[in-house]
């Protein structure tokens, strides 16, 4: 596995030092997403129409747990991101998948002249195209987070790829998806190099995830110029639906 040591890109494995990218959720909603950030105690969550994620402190003790409970509510589903510690025993994994976050080392990041900005007008048809295609997580205000491109055929959105997370210094490609009848056209490889050139333009540095077993579009993204930089998880645990009773903690399994 290669790690990188800062935005400059890839830097030497198991130093040990904890890195922007190891805990993203948090490091964007305590850095240039702050302004989104909704907190009780030490955790942090986006509002539920930007996106579903929760941030944990790194090393949550007992009260982050409570805390997240309250802010979640009881009995809900808290997706955590790459979180890999130890999760109560009175809460509930209920979706586990292994991932990988890959780095840009090298991407021909270049504008696209078809590619047109997408904004809170064109959430209809960005929705339309997530139900359709399943990229992930896409939710009514999700386009607020950072910069959408679309294509548009017919006056019909068939691809688009935006910025999700944003930690210091980096920021997350996401919601990569094309309309099943226009797929091999390149559309997607397109979008991605224009949103990287944005990224770029900002003097910050793309990085990506995506599930393990996805190893198409693993394929895809280090062709472009991705590199791995570690293995993660994306978990979801459900609150308990009465106040904690002290417990043991269970370890969630380490990423592969």
């Amino acid at each position: 596995m290669t790690v990188v040591s800062g935005p400059g890109g890839p830097g030497p494995a198991g130093t040990g030092v904890p890195h922007v990218l190891d805990n993203p959720a948090r490091a964007a909603l305590t850095g240039p997403h702050a302004h989104f950030a909704e907190r009780r105690g030490r955790v942090l969550r986006y509002p539920v129409d930007v996106s579903p994620w929760l941030a944990l402190p790194d090393e949550p003790g007992e009260q982050d747990w409570a805390d997240l409970a309250a802010l979640a509510g009881p009995g809900a589903d808290a997706p955590l991101p790459g979180f890999c510690g130890e999760v109560p025993a009175d809460w509930e994994i209920t979706f586990r998948v292994e991932g990988v976050q890959l780095v840009d080392d090298g991407l021909a990041a270049a504008p696209d002249t078809e590619a047109v900005r997408l904004g809170p007008a064109d959430v209809p048809d960005m929705l339309d195209l997530v139900a359709r295609t399943r990229p992930g997580p896409f939710l009514p205000r999700t386009v607020e987070l950072g910069t959408y491109l679309g294509i548009r055929r017919g006056g019909a959105l068939v691809a688009m790829a935006g910025e999700r997370l944003h930690p210091p210094g980096w920021t997350e490609i996401s919601a990569v998806c094309t309309d099943p009848a226009f797929r091999g056209e390149g559309l997607a490889t397109r979008l991605i190099r224009a949103v990287a050139h944005g990224i770029r333009e900002r003097g910050e540095t793309p990085f990506l995830h995506t599930g393990a077993a996805n190893t198409g579009a693993v394929r895809l993204y280090e062709s472009l110029g991705f590199r791995l930089r570690r293995r993660t998880a994306f978990l979801e645990v459900r609150t308990p639906r009465r106040p904690a009773g002290g417990r043991a903690a269970v370890p969630v399994p380490q990423p592969g």
